[in-house]
């Protein structure tokens, strides 16, 4: 464990817990100490495929002996191969690359207000959710549904209208206003606790932004990549949004973020309207590139369906009976396990006594987001040193 000093440079944004990790592989990490901990948290769902995987390696190696960067002044090849084959995953038409979440959902906003602005709308409005989480730009921080998070920086953006997640009568009844361009929303709230947009809140959503001239925008950060046991969240619905962002899983660790359109949603961007210095340079593409080749090889949204009904099927069984346990929910291997109290000391427990990397959102929910290849006896492994977890907490 590393020792707290006062010789510290960096600014105090983060609070981290005193380990710090040498290496990983699979679902292992071993901190410079020797211990070993298994990962149930893959960075806040971005190492999909474990740490150090062989074939994200090679890529990164091969790449970075070539080129790094260039600028999208110039054709980028890697770029254009990568937007082909994640296009096509997807159901998309076209996409925009940038270097995070954050970004990937400013861009979307972006094409919102334009998608406003060619409907002669002088303001564009975009509806978000109570309890969202799209980033900390001020756009994206305005869109988030956190008023903690939001405190001191103010003043917000203008042009966002809130409704509550699952409600689709708060949105109707928004159908009569003419300043709307847009409606945002993640199909599972990550940050906001685990909760699942019902099948009929799309589908209603969908059926209003088709009314309306909407732009249906899915916010799929951390639920993209196979983590719910389909490519996308959305593909386990019959919707098909008009923009989506996607970063995290992506790059496996690699910094990457992708703004994708489908339709007339995808010819908004015209030259100068939109850019990055970094988005799509080859080594990110080259990164992304080789976890899509690993995802559809593996077909690795079949296996995250067999672990995750294995893991969510131990959970209420070990639980079941456990008073101040909640609920049990999520997708795929997405999964929330919601307590009657504030939890947030249990990742530090977690770690220092249990060996294994959790995360709380909400204040009461644990988060596990473990990497996408784990094995049974992983699965199983997890679901017995969180159990425990719970319950000596619980008992307390």
């Amino acid at each position: 464990m590393l020792e707290q000093t006062n010789n510290n440079h960096l600014m105090n944004n983060y609070a981290p817990l005193p380990v710090s990790f040498s290496h990983g592989s699979g679902a292992r990490l071993w901190d410079e100490q020797g211990n070993e901990y298994l990962d149930a948290l893959s960075g806040i769902a971005v190492c999909n495929l474990g740490h150090s995987h062989p074939a994200v390696t090679q890529a990164i190696q091969q790449q970075a002996e070539k080129l790094l960067h260039c600028s999208n002044v110039y054709q980028i090849d890697l770029q254009q191969k990568l937007a082909q084959q994640l296009t096509r995953l997807a159901g998309m038409d076209k996409v925009f690359f940038c270097n995070s979440g954050a970004e990937a959902n400013e861009a979307a906003i972006k094409m919102a207000r334009l998608h406003g602005h060619h409907q002669d709308i002088a303001m564009p409005h975009v509806v978000v959710m109570s309890h969202a989480f799209h980033g900390r730009t001020l756009n994206t921080l305005t869109a988030t549904g956190n008023s903690k998070i939001q405190q001191g920086f103010e003043p917000l953006v203008q042009g966002f209208i809130r409704i509550n997640y699952n409600d689709i009568e708060q949105l109707k009844a928004l159908a009569t206003r003419t300043d709307i361009a847009a409606v945002l929303l993640e199909p599972i709230q990550g940050e906001g606790g685990l909760t699942v947009a019902d099948n009929p809140f799309l589908a209603t959503i969908r059926q209003l932004c088709d009314e309306n001239n909407w732009l249906m925008m899915l916010d799929e950060i951390q639920t993209g990549v196979s983590r719910t046991g389909r490519f996308l969240a959305y593909q386990h619905s019959d919707i098909t949004p008009d923009i989506i962002s996607m970063a995290k899983g992506l790059g496996n660790g690699v910094p990457i973020g992708a703004c994708l359109a489908k339709g007339k949603a995808a010819e908004l961007f015209t030259p100068g309207s939109h850019g990055t210095t970094f988005g799509g340079n080859p080594l990110a593409c080259s990164a992304a590139l080789a976890v899509l080749e690993q995802v559809e090889k593996n077909n690795l949204s079949a296996h995250v369906e067999l672990i995750a009904d294995r893991m969510f099927s131990n959970l209420k069984e070990t639980l079941a009976d456990v008073p101040g346990v909640i609920d049990i929910r999520g997708k795929g291997l997405m999964l929330g396990i919601e307590l009657d109290r504030p939890c947030a000391e249990l990742v530090k427990t977690a770690l220092i006594e249990h060996k294994i990397l959790i995360n709380v959102t909400a204040s009461n929910v644990i988060r596990l987001l473990p990497p996408l290849i784990i094995n049974q006896k992983e699965a199983d492994e997890i679901v017995a040193r969180v159990s425990k977890l719970i319950k000596q907490f619980l008992s307390n």
